[in-house]
């Protein structure tokens, strides 16, 4: 079985631990954070390399899109690996790609023919039609509808209920 250490213990960290303990994949779940009156850590933040063996996946759970992709970045470089965690009351379709670190919360819909990259956030109930490509880092909020044959980029944030009517950024 696995390890998961979550870098950040907050609302969005915690979210993470919800969506790995539904996934049955670990044996234990870990919060690494620096505010030390968090009993429920074990270490801070830069703690994490101690943590690394073949058995640990880490995830930095950071709300802010370019934070979040330069931890992921680094802990590839690190060769660390980096959990994929897609919430089984989300939809995927098989023609869809996604990336190293993304996270799929439940409700999510990914149609057919996507790409989302690497350490993207596709938030409870947002819907990413046919075609997309949402680059690294994106976050796609609570309830945001990114209609077909759209690009979103690099670290961008689509907010909650926003709609991002089709083609507006051309692939």
């Amino acid at each position: 079985m696995m390890r998961l250490i979550i870098i950040g213990a907050g609302g969005y960290g915690q979210t993470i631990a919800d969506i790995a303990k539904q996934s049955e994949k670990y044996e234990s779940i870990l919060f690494l954070d620096d505010d030390e009156n968090l009993s429920y850590t074990s270490g801070k933040c830069s703690d994490y390399i101690k943590f690394k063996d073949a058995n640990t996946e880490i995830y930095p759970a950071f709300g802010n899109n370019t934070s979040r992709l330069i931890w992921v970045e680094k802990l590839f470089s690190e060769g660390i690996a980096v959990p994929t965690l897609i919430h089984k009351r989300a939809y995927v379709s098989v023609t869809a790609t996604i990336g190293n670190g993304t996270i799929v919360l439940p409700g999510a819909i990914v149609n057919t023919n996507c790409y989302i990259g690497q350490g993207c956030i596709i938030n409870c109930g947002a819907i990413i039609d046919h075609d997309c490509i949402i680059e690294d880092g994106v976050h796609i909020c609570l309830g945001a509808i990114v209609k077909g044959e759209n690009r979103i980029l690099s670290c961008k944030k689509v907010e909650a209920g926003e709609v991002v009517a089709l083609r507006t950024y051309a692939i």
